[in-house]
């Protein structure tokens, strides 16, 4: 796959490489490859322009599925943009996922084309309301920050009196889903939610849809170092990213990007008795892939109900980039449901 690739193929960031960095090395500066300044004030500069895309809730139009944006926090700038299908059954209500859009902490966000057409489509062929949130970006907000506003944004959905969500969501079928990321946020979301389960309540999780989480951790695993100088997305990016994005002074074996840390959180075993069903989603042309097989195997250790979903080749990405494998996550939500 080109490296010029457009950004609506993958997520963390295929953002125009140049084909200069075909032979990626250690004396690359990830941050000119990205597009980004880094300012003395620990802010950046987001130099690449990405496509943006407005809520559609005019029915006549011939979209996948009616969108509105609606403030979250409105002194933390978030927002979220609510997905419903076009036909609708004023009877029947619908499954509620919550996405939380990729880009390692500091790119993207719930209007960019990329993530607005998915969230379009995910409403449209599972027939679901899909809330898309868009989170403090980091390095402005490192996280915990954007863990922060997942759980926020759960808080948001149960007082809300927004007609789309009162009418046609049903509280009692959650799901959390996110891609890259957004996977690692949704992941962390559900370890939060499942310890306040009480205080979300008519909001009731049943799941999470992880779509090739971002995972780190200080040592290699065979898949990055395999696909170290990947086109699509090199090891040193991944490594500017947790160097971005995580608290200041941590390493990548911190609890934020290594899940099996100290075998990994206690409220699993709550996530066990909950009944919850976990996807996960990876390729092998993913340097992730084994980070996101460590996962898996975590969750089968602690007898969650997990389903991993691993194909060969492919590269970051693809399930939101490809509409084929875009097809395997639909079928894997709507068999949860």
């Amino acid at each position: 796959m080109s490296v010029s690739v457009h950004i609506a193929a993958t997520t963390i960031l295929s953002l125009h490489l140049l084909l200069f960095f075909v032979n990626a090395n250690s004396s690359m500066d990830p941050y000119k490859v990205l597009n980004l300044i880094l300012n003395p004030n620990g802010t950046v500069t987001r130099l690449q322009k990405i496509p943006q895309s407005p809520p559609s809730p005019d029915p006549n139009l011939p979209t996948p599925a009616l969108s509105k944006d609606l403030t979250v926090n409105q002194s933390k700038h978030t927002w979220a943009r609510i997905y419903l299908p076009h036909k609708l059954n004023s009877k029947k209500k619908l499954p509620l996922i919550i996405f939380y859009h990729g880009g390692g902490f500091i790119f993207y966000s719930a209007a960019s084309t990329y993530v607005h057409d998915f969230c379009a489509e995910i409403a449209n062929k599972t027939q679901s309301v899909v809330v898309s949130l868009d989170y403090r970006l980091a390095p402005e907000h490192r996280l915990p920050a954007a863990y922060d506003d997942s759980v926020e944004i759960l808080h948001w959905i149960r007082i809300s009196n927004d007609a789309w969500l009162t009418r046609h969501a049903d509280y009692s079928r959650c799901y959390l889903m996110g891609e890259s990321a957004g996977g690692n946020i949704a992941y962390t979301a559900g370890l939060r939610a499942a310890a306040i389960v009480d205080e979300i309540k008519p909001i009731s999780i049943k799941g999470l849809i992880l779509i090739q989480p971002f995972f780190g951790g200080t040592k290699r695993t065979p898949s990055e170092i395999r696909l170290e100088k990947d086109l699509n997305l090199p090891l040193i990016f991944t490594d500017a990213l947790w160097e971005l994005s995580l608290p200041v002074g941590v390493d990548r074996d911190y609890v934020y990007s290594n899940p099996t840390v100290n075998g990994g959180d206690k409220v699993l075993e709550k996530i066990r008795l909950l009944g919850w069903k976990v996807g996960v989603f990876g390729c092998d042309g993913d340097q992730l892939v084994d980070r996101q097989r460590e996962l898996v195997k975590l969750l089968e250790g602690k007898s969650v109900h997990v389903v991993g979903q691993f194909y060969s080749g492919g590269r970051h990405g693809i399930f939101m980039g490809d509409p084929s494998m875009s097809e395997k996550v639909f079928d894997l939500v709507k068999s949860f449901y």
